[in-house]
């Protein structure tokens, strides 16, 4: 069986959430089955396995919808793609998909880092469904990182082909050890509108003794705004932390917070999770089939709800990091190149 795997969002420098979802599963894949890898820059095999490889057209060229015709020279018995936007027009081959999230059908402010064009067609594709059934249902099969994707893929009707979860998770630690706990909260994440971290800072009004470290590259706009929200509490900006800092940080923390109102996974809680750091986190549903009883769940509107949740792991935090370590173990990469093993393999035949 040779299965083609979509390495093309691989990011060149550093990973973002796919970026990462790619190089995780793709490296536990190749250690089961043997792997082809598509790429559209060699400096992206930096942040991938030693595994043969294709150069083919970027996902974001105007070749994009017809580069089922270049992949099709490589004769797969299956491809499997990271994204849903791969062309499929032309293809001889059974074909994989892959649904992230659907935050952006109810914030519909696309990614700043995008050039403009970009920008105005991700403003017109998430403006109605039929676009997205459209791709997903020129597949024949679909995989969600998360049984709440899935679900809001069923809600929404997105498509007829079956839907199989294979969940992200973190890459494996070093040192997954405690540091001696300090008053750190982490915030990892971005500053989108829907992150809704205003909410974490307001909190830390009521929380002299502690400190919100925001590991994110961050704009003077977004510092001043933040800043204000806190008044007096205590905000350390870290400006796009390294992974080694962000590691350090999260090993000594008190918890790991986050008052985001959409997600489609939440790959922080699983990184916390794996060092015994606790959760501190919105009530959303993905949070919770992420983070069990590793996670205290507050209404993302309610700054004072933060704090006090906070405020009550003093009481329980060991139990708290235990059950965050337990967790922790149910998402690994080799489990998810499992399940997605035995999806390929079954389009494959």
């Amino acid at each position: 069986m040779k299965i083609v795997f979509d390495c093309r969002y691989t990011r060149i420098e550093r990973h973002d959430g796919i970026s990462r979802y790619t190089a995780g599963l793709v490296t536990a894949l190749a250690k089961r089955h043997p792997v082809t890898m598509l790429i559209s820059d060699e400096r992206q095999l930096a942040q991938l396995p030693p595994c043969p490889y294709e150069l083919v057209s970027a996902p974001t060229s105007p070749l994009e919808p017809l580069v089922a015709r270049q992949v099709r020279r490589l004769r797969p018995d299956v491809v499997f793609t990271p994204m849903q936007t791969m062309g499929s027009w032309g293809r001889d081959y059974p074909l994989v998909l892959t649904v992230h999230d659907l935050i952006y059908y109810r914030h519909p402010t696309p990614p700043p880092e995008f050039a403009l064009p970009i920008r105005a067609l991700w403003r017109l594709y998430h403006r109605a469904w039929w676009p997205q059934r459209l791709l997903l249902n020129r597949a024949d099969a679909v995989v969600a990182v998360s049984e709440t994707t899935k679900a809001l893929i069923a809600e929404h009707r997105l498509t007829r082909r079956p839907v199989t979860v294979v969940p992200n998770a973190a890459d494996p630690v070093a040192d997954p050890s405690r540091l001696p706990r300090t008053n750190a909260l982490v915030y990892m994440g971005s500053f989108m509108p829907y992150k809704n971290v205003e909410t974490l800072a307001a909190a830390m009004g009521q929380l002299p003794d502690h400190e919100l470290h925001l590991m994110s590259r961050v704009t003077d706009a977004q510092r001043a705004r933040l800043t204000a929200a806190a008044g007096p509490g205590r905000l350390v900006f870290h400006d796009g932390a390294s992974d080694e800092m962000y590691r350090e940080v999260l090993r000594g923390a008190t918890a790991l917070v986050s008052a985001s109102r959409d997600e489609g996974f939440g790959i922080p809680l699983v990184e916390a999770m794996a060092v015994g750091t606790p959760l501190v986190v919105s009530d959303i549903p993905v949070f919770r089939e992420v983070g069990c009883a590793a996670g205290a769940y507050v209404s993302p509107d309610d700054p004072a709800g933060f704090a006090a949740a906070v405020r009550a792991l003093e009481g329980r935090w060991e139990a708290a990091s235990a059950a965050a370590r337990e967790r922790a173990e149910h998402y690994t990469w080799e489990r998810s190149a499992e399940a997605l093993l035995e999806l390929l393999t079954s389009l494959a035949r």
